[in-house]
């Protein structure tokens, strides 16, 4: 077998790990912003609604 071969296969396979370990990165920076995006939006929410109305429905409608 041709080292030259070998030597590309290797360098493949490690690229696509490389590039695996990249998006799995990005992915997980993603999800900790939507988190905190998300905690943030339920928190202006609970601050939002009165605290004279909470535990009763509210006439969305008026």
């Amino acid at each position: 077998m041709d080292l030259s071969v070998i030597a590309s296969a290797s360098t493949s396979l490690h690229m696509g790990d490389a590039l695996q370990s990249v998006a799995v990165s990005m992915m997980k920076k993603t999800m900790e912003s939507v988190e905190v995006s998300s905690a943030q939006m339920i928190q202006s929410l609970q601050q939002a609604v009165p605290a004279s109305v909470s535990g009763h429905l509210l006439d969305t409608y008026a």
